[in-house]
């Protein structure tokens, strides 16, 4: 997830996406929804009714169907838009350019938010499907979010290596491979600095969450002796180049991977034996929100073990949905050591931690330098 936008670019999405959330009602299924447009006669009596949901998730996050059926069920109108990253997100809710009911960021970004004081806590009483929800990930979402008051678990995953067997001939199981020349000009590498500096961090012996000047400026010249190796610097792109064989190596997320295991079963994934990143993603409800009840509906609904189920199934990315995971079927994914890895592996995987505007800047900063020859 990429940060530091320029200060052009921050203007010009909060831009699109003011205009965006206007067009919403028109939208399709990833965030456009066919057959929903109104008029501003229609869009009035909504407004006047409070039956609305503004909704802001990730790309390709949710299935379509999701969408519907809560608004056939609840005669809530969802306005439904997507962002690529928690940096392309939090300026729109941090100046309220937009106000959404309800956001899906991940764990650095909601602690981030709580000490802006940009989020209202949660009322429980309206959220009954709360349950479904393993208390493992209650308790791994407190690192960010103590107490569990302002945030509820929507999907989580690791950060791995995504390889082609027939184009790796060793054992896969370190970062370390992501520097081999080797394999020069078949690497993905992830464009996010967050999740970069981690991988460099982690194989050099840190601290993921580092704010050692020199143990980050040594992780900045292995990502700058990088830089030649890498045939590109992509995030959601990395999946659809794995299946087709574009690249030898790729770094990717566990749902991803899932996915492009169904696609192309000479793709492998591993969570390096250094360590990784476990995050989770949430659902969050911006101090601005104009529609909380509705908020709490849609948050309660994606509790719901059947619908965390539909999603589950759609986009791949585990869910933290005991009564949902009981549900799948297919045994092969129920067992998936990638969906689900065991407490071995996850016990040498780590959340990120919001560091502070100085670190952000800091980061961001050596990130751009490692990706400049």
């Amino acid at each position: 997830m990429k940060r530091g936008i320029k200060f052009a670019i921050a203007i010009f999405i909060l831009c699109f996406i003011a205009v965006g959330c206007k067009k919403a009602d028109k939208d399709n299924g990833t965030g456009k929804l066919d057959g929903q447009q109104s008029t501003d006669k229609d869009n009035k009596k909504d407004n006047q009714t409070n039956d609305l949901v503004y909704v802001y998730n990730w790309g390709e996050y949710i299935d379509p169907e999701v969408i519907e059926l809560f608004e056939k069920e609840t005669k809530i109108k969802v306005i439904y838009n997507e962002f690529e990253q928690n940096e392309d997100m939090y300026p729109i809710i941090k100046t309220g350019a937009v106000k959404y009911d309800v956001v899906c960021p991940s764990d650095y970004m909601i602690q981030k938010m709580i000490k802006e004081d940009m989020l209202q806590e949660l009322n429980y009483d309206n959220i009954p499907n709360f349950s479904n929800i393993d208390e493992i990930y209650l308790k791994s979402a407190q690192e960010f979010d103590p107490d569990n008051k302002y945030s509820v678990p929507y999907c989580w995953g690791t950060v791995g290596i995504l390889y082609n067997k027939t184009m790796v001939e060793e054992s896969v199981d370190s970062w370390g491979i992501l520097f081999d020349e080797k394999y020069s000009g078949n690497i993905l590498m992830i464009d996010s600095v967050r999740d970069a500096f981690m991988i460099a961090l982690t194989y050099l012996g840190y601290d993921q969450n580092s704010t050692v000047e020199s143990q980050l400026e040594e992780a900045k010249e292995l990502l700058k002796s990088q830089y030649n190796l890498v045939q590109a610097y992509v995030i959601d792109q990395v999946r659809d180049k794995m299946i087709s064989g574009d690249a030898a190596l790729g770094v990717i997320y566990s749902g991803e991977a899932i996915y492009t295991k169904r696609e192309n079963e000479d793709l492998e994934y591993v969570v390096p034996k250094e360590g990784s990143n476990v995050w989770i993603d949430g659902w969050v409800i911006p101090k601005n929100a104009e529609n909380k009840e509705n908020a709490e509906k849609w948050i309660d609904f994606m509790c719901r073990e059947d619908i965390a189920l539909k999603n589950f199934e759609y986009i791949t990315y585990s869910t933290p949905n005991k009564a949902a995971r009981e549900l799948i079927e297919d045994e092969d994914i129920k067992n998936s050591e990638v969906a689900f890895p065991s407490e071995e592996v996850l016990k040498r995987c780590n959340t990120f931690h919001y560091l502070g505007e100085e670190w952000d800047e800091i980061y961001m900063n050596k990130w751009n330098e490692a990706k400049t020859q």
